[in-house]
C-alpha cells in the first residue's frame, strides 16, 4: 500500500508493521469485503480496546472485532463490513462507538459493537479534501489523494459524544463529523501541518484538543477545534502515545523510550522522564490516583508515579499495543497475541 510505506518505515520496529499481511489485497477491495470469521479471534493481532458499558470491544487486523461480556475471560467475533486493519476504537457511551483504520475507514456502532456501519472511506476522504481546497497547493494535494486511491489509514479518533467525531491519520488527514458520521468535512486546512506529517495521537479534555505524531509534531486547540496552534516539542522523533492531563499539561511518549511531560498547560517547557530501556512506547493508561502505566515494544510495563518511571515485575508481554483496566484492577492488554488479562 503506497500510503502505508512511509508509515511502516517509521514504525519498522513497532507492532504496526505486523498488521499487514505479506500479500495484501488492494485496500479498495478490502473496504468492500466483510471481515472473515476466524477461529480464536481474541488471539488475532489486536491494536485497540475500549469499554462499552459492561462490555469490552477490541479491534485489529483484517477488520476483526471481538467483544467480551465477562470482563475479558471469553471473547466472540462480531461481524464487520470491511476487512482492512482497524487501528482505534472508542465509545461515547455504553452503546454508541466508532472505529477507524486503514483505507480511510470509519465505522460506527449503535449496539455496543454487535454490528457496524461503514461511514467513510478513503475515496470520500479525497473528495472532501478536494471540496475544501482553497489554494493551489491544497488542490494539488487533493488531486494526489484522489489519484492514490483509498490507501491512507486513520490512526486515532476523538469522540466528544455520539455525534461529534474527529478522525486523524496519515499525511495530515483530519476529518470531522457533527452528526455521528452521517456527514463529514475536512479539517486538514485548519490544523498546522505544512509537511503533511502523520497524526498518531488525538486527545481531548473539554474544549482542549491535542494532536501529535511524526517528527515530534504537536498542535493544540483551546476552542473545541475552531483553531489550532503549534506547540514547541522537546523531541523530533515520532510520538506514538500521549495524554492530555486534567490540569492541561501533556504527557507524551514515543520512539526509543522517549517520555516527556510539559511543565505547564502551554507546553512552553518540558522535562524528560528517564526510561529504563530505549524501547518505543506503544501504549499508556491512567491508573488510580495520579499514576500512569506505559507499555513498550520490548513487552515491558512501566509505572510512572511522580517523576519515576520503573518496570513492573512480570513476564514480558508479546508486543503490546493498548492497555485497559478492569474494575477488579487487572489489566487487559491488546497486541500481537490478541487480548491478554494481566
Amino acid at each position: 500500500m503506497k500510503a502505508c510505506s512511509r508509515r511502516l518505515a517509521a514504525l519498522a520496529s513497532t507492532l504496526v508493521v505486523l498488521t499487514l499481511p505479506a500479500a495484501a489485497a488492494p485496500v479498495g477491495e478490502a473496504l468492500q469485503r466483510p471481515a472473515l470469521q476466524v477461529r480464536a479471534p481474541e488471539r488475532s493481532v489486536l491494536l485497540s480496546i475500549a469499554k462499552a458499558g459492561d462490555r469490552w470491544v477490541a479491534v485489529g487486523e483484517r477488520g476483526i472485532v471481538v467483544i467480551s461480556d465477562d470482563g475479558g475471560t471469553h471473547w466472540r467475533q462480531a461481524p464487520c463490513p470491511v476487512s482492512v486493519t482497524l487501528t482505534t476504537v472508542r465509545f461515547a457511551d455504553a452503546r454508541r462507538g466508532v472505529a477507524v483504520g486503514h483505507g480511510g475507514a470509519v465505522l460506527t456502532t449503535a449496539d455496543a459493537g454487535e454490528t457496524w456501519q461503514l461511514r467513510l472511506d478513503g475515496r470520500r476522504v479525497a473528495q472532501l479534501a478536494r471540496a475544501a481546497a482553497t489554494t493551489p497547493e491544497a488542490q494539488k494535494e487533493a488531486e494526489r489523494l484522489l489519484a492514490d486511491g483509498p490507501d491512507k489509514p486513520f490512526l486515532d479518533v476523538l469522540v466528544w459524544d455520539a455525534q461529534r467525531l474527529l478522525a486523524v491519520g496519515a499525511y495530515g488527514l483530519a476529518v470531522y463529523s457533527p452528526d455521528g458520521g452521517a456527514t463529514w468535512s475536512s479539517w486538514s486546512a485548519r490544523v498546522p501541518n505544512p509537511k503533511g506529517l502523520h497524526w498518531y495521537v488525538a486527545r481531548r479534555q473539554g474544549d482542549t484538543l491535542v494532536l501529535a505524531g511524526e517528527q515530534g509534531q504537536i498542535v493544540r486547540s483551546d476552542d473545541g477545534g475552531a483553531s489550532f496552534h503549534a506547540v514547541a516539542s522537546p523531541y523530533k522523533g515520532s510520538w506514538f502515545a500521549g495524554e492530555l492531563l486534567p490540569d492541561g499539561r501533556l504527557l507524551m511518549a514515543g520512539l526509543r523510550g522517549n517520555v516527556w511531560r510539559s511543565a505547564d498547560a502551554s507546553g512552553a517547557g518540558w522535562y524528560q522522564l528517564i526510561s529504563p530501556v530505549p524501547a518505543t512506547v506503544t501504549g499508556m493508561l491512567a491508573m488510580p490516583g495520579d499514576g500512569w502505566l506505559l507499555a513498550n515494544q520490548a513487552g515491558m510495563l512501566l509505572r510512572l508515579q511522580g517523576d519515576t518511571l520503573a518496570p513492573v515485575p512480570g513476564e514480558p508481554l508479546p508486543m503490546p499495543a493498548a492497555l485497559a483496566s478492569r474494575p477488579d484492577g487487572r489489566l487487559l492488554v491488546a497486541g500481537m497475541a490478541g487480548v491478554i488479562a494481566r
